[in-house]
């Protein structure tokens, strides 16, 4: 497959890129900066400064199967990063065909958002990022694309497991965290043979 990474340059989607690299699709790598990435075979990285520019995207897009966002906001502070990058994305995939979307997300939004002490905890440090991939996921299921959200509980930079769990009911504790190798994992799983089309996993250890 042609893989497009939005957010390839962050923790997360690094992992990304490696991980389909090394399975051997074709990716394109949005970032921020050029110079990212070392030359790679099968690596194309495309110069994307700006998320709310849709005229960029919309160039890189053509003959992808499938987009992959590991967009992430700032740790604080009010942040629209995950949602205009969204916005983009949806505008750019209807421009060009692309029909498959996986979006990493996090576990406490929306119907998560509830009284558990892993939601507490999270809204209580990282509102302004739980508001942003509220909104975004708002976009993502209203868009008519095939869409993916892995809502994942914390992130940790652990060494690759190998394995993870995912469901759209599994138990998330206050202590729950996964891997963004084991996230990353999931994703191109995800991209190479849905499971959990218009639908919301949760991925854990």
């Amino acid at each position: 497959m042609t893989v497009a990474v939005l957010g390839a340059s962050g923790a997360t989607g690094r992992h990304v890129v490696s991980t389909a690299l090394q399975r051997g699709h074709h990716v394109v790598a949005l970032t921020r900066r050029a110079g990212t990435f070392a030359p790679e075979e099968g690596l194309d990285e495309v110069t994307w400064p700006e998320v709310t520019d849709v005229p960029a995207l919309t160039r890189a897009l053509p003959g992808t199967n499938v987009v992959i966002s590991a967009l992430g906001g700032a740790d604080k502070g009010p942040t629209t990063v995950c949602t205009e990058g969204i916005r983009s994305a949806v505008t750019a995939m209807k421009a060009t065909g692309v029909a498959r979307l996986v979006a990493v997300s996090a576990h406490g939004v929306l119907e998560t958002h509830d009284k558990s002490l892993y939601s507490l905890a999270v809204w209580a440090n990282v509102a302004e990022r739980m508001h942003d991939k509220e909104t975004m996921e708002q976009l993502i299921t209203a868009s008519g694309l095939k869409w993916t959200i892995a809502r994942p509980p914390k992130l940790s930079d652990h060494e690759k497991a190998g394995k993870y769990r995912a469901g759209t009911d599994l138990p998330i504790r206050v202590w729950s965290s996964v891997g963004r190798a084991d996230l990353a994992a999931f994703l191109v799983d995800e991209a190479e043979a849905p499971r959990y089309t218009h639908a919301c996993p949760r991925v854990t250890r």
